[in-house]
């Protein structure tokens, strides 16, 4: 797995103030007369009461109010008004506001320079908690170094675009492995030893191992493909099935889409057009990434990749009913999701590599 241009912002998880606006809503609908609220109507009254926090000088407030509109999904627009009102005081509300200006989140759609404009105000907000030794910012530190790194890998709101400074902050982030660390900054090390312009195969094993330690589906995929092919360690099917299957149980697309690969050259084939079948019917990428914190790029090659072998069992009849006119279908819908892997396969296909 190399590092797509679709890298995405360490997700940092504020679960206290959550609970606190569920403790709100809660709260709201245990009151005599609110029982019988529709969920709009809660959701409008727990407004009205952090609305009323605000007024009252409670600070902490600001934070909580944008936090609550970015939840809703369709409110950002306000997330980023009351994000920009406590950025001074809330390092929460400054990380937020960093993250959605460099995101373009809740943010008009603007000329190349207003966007780049933008992206320098992000970074400058992410640096100021990246370098901070406050102890309000601690929790924050290595998901913003992460995303500082970021801004430095893509050349966005900084002066000058560094693959070196990208790489120092990624380690400062992931923090040797650290638990409480940046995941996605060992995610991402693990990508960036398996490019070809800073090739090392064995940290790429090292760092995806440690993610995925720690939880992560994206480098559990990874390992799984790196055991599949001898890629930095030795070749083992037992813990590349492993690996495949168990990130693939965890929603993980591309490791899905390997999976069905692992089974057809297994000759499993029922089992692989079993399983392709399922994920060539895929296609929301942003709610998939929404939900796995998978990238995107990396959810279109698992559906292409499962739709090229669905359409190899379709075509020669293996663990489906051959279905000419199907298998062009999903050797169309392959080429639609990742034309380079499309190519890529049937080259292999015509070479009788598969």
């Amino acid at each position: 797995m190399e590092i797509p241009k679709d890298l995405s912002a360490e997700n940092v998880s504020f679960n206290k103030e959550k609970n606190l606006l569920n403790d709100i809503a809660q709260e709201t609908r245990d009151q005599p007369g609110y029982g019988s609220m529709t969920e709009e109507e809660l959701m409008e009254k727990v407004e009205t009461i952090l609305l009323e926090k605000i007024k009252a000088g409670e600070k902490t407030a600001y934070f909580q109010l944008g936090l609550f509109y970015y939840e809703q999904g369709s409110s950002m627009e306000k997330a980023l008004v009351y994000f920009e009102r406590s950025k001074e005081f809330d390092f929460q509300s400054m990380y937020m506001l960093g993250v959605m200006l460099y995101d373009g989140i809740g943010c008009k759609a603007d000329t190349i320079q207003k966007v780049e404009e933008r992206k320098i105000k992000a970074v400058e907000y992410i640096k100021k908690i990246a370098e901070s030794d406050a102890k309000q910012a601690k929790h924050l530190k290595r998901a913003a170094q992460f995303n500082l790194g970021r801004a430095f890998f893509q050349g966005y709101g900084i002066a000058r675009q560094s693959d070196a400074e990208a790489e120092r902050l990624w380690i400062l982030a992931a923090d040797d492995g650290n638990p409480r660390a940046s995941l996605k900054a060992q995610s991402t090390l693990g990508m960036f030893y398996s490019r070809d312009e800073s090739l090392d195969l064995k940290k790429a094993f090292f760092w995806h191992n440690e993610a995925c330690g720690n939880g992560s589906i994206e480098s559990q995929g990874a390992l799984g493909v790196m055991h599949e092919y001898g890629i930095g360690t030795r070749r083992n099917t037992d813990s590349a099935y492993t690996c495949l299957k168990g990130a693939a149980d965890r929603g993980n697309v591309y490791s899905m889409g390997n999976l069905v690969a692992h089974y057809y050259k297994r000759k499993l084939y029922t089992k692989a057009a079993d399983l392709a079948s399922r994920v060539s019917q895929l296609s929301d990428i942003d709610l998939i990434a929404k939900e796995t914190d998978c990238l995107p790029s990396y959810i279109c090659k698992g559906i292409a990749m499962a739709c090229f072998y669905y359409a190899r069992c379709l075509h020669e009849g293996l663990g489906a009913k051959r279905d000419e006119p199907e298998a062009k279908r999903f050797y169309s819908r392959c080429y639609h999701f990742d034309p380079d892997l499309c190519a890529s396969l049937q080259a292999r296909t015509q070479h009788g590599l598969m």
